[in-house]
């Protein structure tokens, strides 16, 4: 039986945050229940609401719990532009960050569709 740890965008978020808890180490200790917390929080919500959706027994809750991880994706976007902004993030890392957020974006559109799909078929078999 498949798990949340077999979907490709887990694996990929479980990265985000890893990165994020990395290139976040550098910026200023005055951020630290700031910014930087605001940062990692949104990251973390994206693989922990992956999880949680997946362990649910419908797909109306698998997608509820996709979408709240794709608006903190949404959130953690805005964040490392302000950052970058602030010149707390370079441009170098925050050109590491973007990229995955822009994949994790499409593969979880990807899934909320299919998930989507699959919610319209069961109910026009109602």
């Amino acid at each position: 039986m498949k798990t949340h740890k077999d979907l490709e965008v887990w694996k990929l978020s479980m990265t985000l945050v890893k990165d994020v808890y990395h290139l976040t180490c550098n910026f200023p200790k005055t951020e630290i229940f700031g910014l930087t917390s605001q940062i990692r929080r949104a990251a973390v919500s994206v693989p922990a609401n992956i999880t949680e959706g997946s362990a649910r027994m419908s797909s109306k809750e698998l997608r509820y719990f996709l979408r709240i991880s794709f608006a903190s994706l949404a959130e953690l976007e805005t964040l490392i532009t302000l950052s970058r902004d602030l010149e707390f993030l370079s441009i170098q890392d925050y050109n590491i960050l973007h990229p995955k957020i822009k994949m994790i974006t499409c593969q979880l559109s990807s899934l909320i569709r299919s998930i989507n799909d699959k919610i319209q078929q069961n109910e026009t078999k109602d």
